[in-house]
């Protein structure tokens, strides 16, 4: 099983949409209520890649399994240095390594910019994106509670931070 990282490309849109819809419908990954439609998700990650963020791929067999991007932490100059990441796996793939590939990749590449830290927002449910941000040096900096709704009950943030320099 090889997997193949590269970058996004506009006839990925699909499947990425595919793996952000299961999420908004099954998880507390997304607090998003509504799934998405092509054309907007089309126009974020069109936006992403306007700004010189990267959108990367994860490909196997020519299938996409999962994808990852960064973009701003907030839009304030002085926030200019601090990303915001996102990982995501096809569900049918998770436990291969995949996100793994993709998070060292999404590193690689911040520092590449000259990015000086990278943070992670993740439900408290999820304690395994936890542990496996934890693996990769991320630190836990803050938790806002009940910050979200989703599921009829509320939900904890938990933000993660690696500093990259």
């Amino acid at each position: 099983m090889e997997i193949k990282i590269r970058p996004y490309k506009p006839e990925d849109t699909q499947a990425i949409l595919d793996i952000i819809n299961h999420n908004i419908l099954h998880s507390t990954a997304l607090y998003d209520y509504n799934t998405r439609s092509y054309e907007q998700q089309q126009t974020i990650l069109e936006e992403k890649i306007n700004k010189n963020y990267p959108v990367i791929i994860a490909e196997l067999n020519g299938q996409v399994v999962g994808f990852g991007m960064y973009s701003e932490f907030r839009f304030r100059e002085a926030y200019k240095f601090t990303v915001e990441h996102s990982v995501y796996v096809n569900k049918d793939f998770h436990g291969k390594g995949i996100g793994k590939l993709l998070l060292q990749e999404l590193i690689s590449l911040a520092k590449k910019q000259k990015l000086h830290t990278m943070i992670a927002v993740i439900d408290a449910e999820n304690q395994s994106s936890v542990e496996f941000h934890e693996k990769f040096g991320f630190k836990t900096v803050g938790i806002i509670k009940e910050s979200g709704y989703k599921f009829d009950r509320w939900l904890d943030s938990v933000f993660m931070q690696l500093i990259l320099e």
